[in-house]
């Protein structure tokens, strides 16, 4: 790919609901925390805005108070926010954090998800707490006297921005020029509000950009975003065609349908820096391409530490994961069970937490299978990169995977992925770097890993080649952020 060079350079606002390490649940930090430092070594004048939760550290951040008192329009009246400053951590990125008494907890989110269907909402504390977060945003950027080009919106929690500036804020000459980037992390995890939520942000009624999404007298905060922004993308190509179709779409795909012309796909990198075997801090031994067979002392480790028979020449199954719907646990525990049962010379070990019957289950394997089964509920940094560095191979048999980080990080450390083709996992494994299969089923997982198995045993050549070819990917962000860059160029230069 050949280099590109922002023009101007290129000024953007960042906005999320987490950046790591400051405040993180999920995926969502680490995108925030790791993409704008990808842009700023390009050329790119990021700076980054998030709400001032009470987990945040201050003496650790150095934070600094700028605006006190800031008033934010609400419904018939204001709330203050202060205004304070930090950096990014490991980078010259300013960082903007909103303080308010919405965001003085220690949770990031106050609510667990509602399921609604074929998607989630967040409880509706959670999205007026937002809302307010982003006319805190547009408020800030005005006061601190702030210009850029490009607002890049991230997930349902900033949505509403694009309308804002279109409604609410059209006349200020802040945000005429402005262009807004929406990029949908996971479709299925939506905002959705009920109507009085148009009276709350002081939106106008009457405007087609709020009304065209009315159903049920409902505000859809991801709709939003997908209709008001000026292009929207998902984190892979495979993602954003997915989407388009009904199974996937999660009740929006008609609304997708009407921006696909702008609707792109940009594969999410993972830190490279921090996911490498050569100098992982967290794994027993280190090693690289060059010496794979040192790999097989962090499979001798994680047996020990386990309790499981220590035998660098069984194959090693692993999983890191949430233990939800979308990760296709049932179909893992289905296949575990098979090769438990049978005897098929695997182990199989299981790391993650969620619903409580994906736990129970796994527990209930592993209490089963002692023998060769482990399942710890839970997340714990440094075991799951022993995992990672000790497994053979990694499951991620996905009902659906927006991206997928597990089968990049798998495959720097030189364990096989075996994955559904779906969302970035088809994006990320074929034949070269690991096993896939394609109909959401047990059988198809099982004959898969069979197939895996066999080649692990029978052909130690290939097996290594396979490793080193995914240790040779480029999954970093670098190659992400000039993707992001060619969308802002689009917009800067085209409009």
């Amino acid at each position: 790919m050949r280099a590109i060079k922002p023009i101007g350079p290129t000024r953007v606002l960042f906005l999320s609901a987490e950046v790591a390490p400051l405040a993180k649940v999920g995926g969502l930090g680490d995108v925030g925390g790791a993409l704008p430092k990808a842009l700023e070594k390009l050329g790119v004048k990021v700076t980054l805005m998030l709400p001032f939760y009470g987990i945040i550290d201050r003496k650790k951040y150095g934070t600094k108070k700028v605006v006190s008192g800031l008033r934010i329009p609400l419904e018939n009246r204001c709330e203050k926010a202060d205004i304070y400053a930090a950096a990014l951590p490991s980078s010259r990125i300013k960082v903007y954090l909103v303080k308010s008494k919405f965001f003085d907890g220690k949770n990031i989110y106050l609510g667990g998800r509602i399921a609604k269907g074929d998607h989630y909402t967040r409880c509706y504390d959670d999205i007026m707490r937002f809302t307010f977060f982003s006319k805190a945003v547009l408020e800030a950027t005005k006061k601190l006297r702030l210009k850029y080009e490009i607002i890049h919106v991230n997930d349902w929690h900033t949505a509403i921005i694009s309308d804002l500036i279109k409604t609410a804020y059209k006349n200020d000459e802040y945000f005429k020029k402005v262009k807004t980037v929406y990029t949908i992390h996971n479709l299925a995890n939506q905002g959705i509000a009920k109507p009085k939520i148009i009276g709350y942000a002081k939106l106008d009624p009457d405007l087609p950009i709020i009304k065209r999404d009315l159903k049920d007298g409902a505000v859809n905060f991801m709709a939003q975003g997908i209709l008001g922004s000026d292009v929207v993308n998902t984190v892979s190509p495979t993602y954003a065609k997915e989407i388009l179709t009904h199974i996937q779409g999660a009740g929006l795909d008609n609304i997708l349908a009407k921006r696909k012309k702008d609707l792109y796909g940009i594969l999410n990198g993972i830190d490279t820096d921090f996911f490498d075997p050569q100098k992982d801090k967290y794994i027993y031994r280190n090693y690289t391409p060059k010496n794979l067979a040192e790999k097989s002392d962090n499979k001798i480790f994680l047996q020990k530490k386990l309790g499981l028979p220590a035998d660098r020449n069984i194959a090693l199954v692993g999983l890191v994961s949430r233990l939800v719907w979308q990760k296709g646990i049932e179909l893992a525990a289905e296949a575990t069970g098979f090769f438990a049962k049978k005897n098929k010379g695997c182990q199989f070990v299981f790391l993650g937490s969620g619903d409580k019957k994906y736990e129970r289950q796994l527990l209930a394997l592993a209490k089963k299978y002692h023998g060769n089964v482990r399942t710890i509920l839970g997340f714990d940094i440094k075991l799951a990169q022993e995992i990672y560095a000790g497994a053979d191979i990694f499951l991620m048999p996905s009902r659906f995977e927006p991206c997928g980080l597990g089968q990049m990080i798998a495959m720097r450390y030189g364990t096989i992925p075996l994955a559904r083709a779906t969302g970035g996992l088809k994006d990320t494994v074929n034949s070269k770097v690991g096993f896939s299969f394609k109909p959401y089923r047990a059988n198809e997982l099982i004959k898969t890993l069979e197939k895996a198995v066999q080649l692990y045993y029978d052909s130690p050549k290939k097996w290594k080649e396979l490793q080193i070819s995914g240790m040779n990917k480029d999954f970093s962000w670098n190659k992400s952020a000039k993707e992001y860059i060619r969308l802002y160029k689009k917009l800067t230069v085209d409009h």
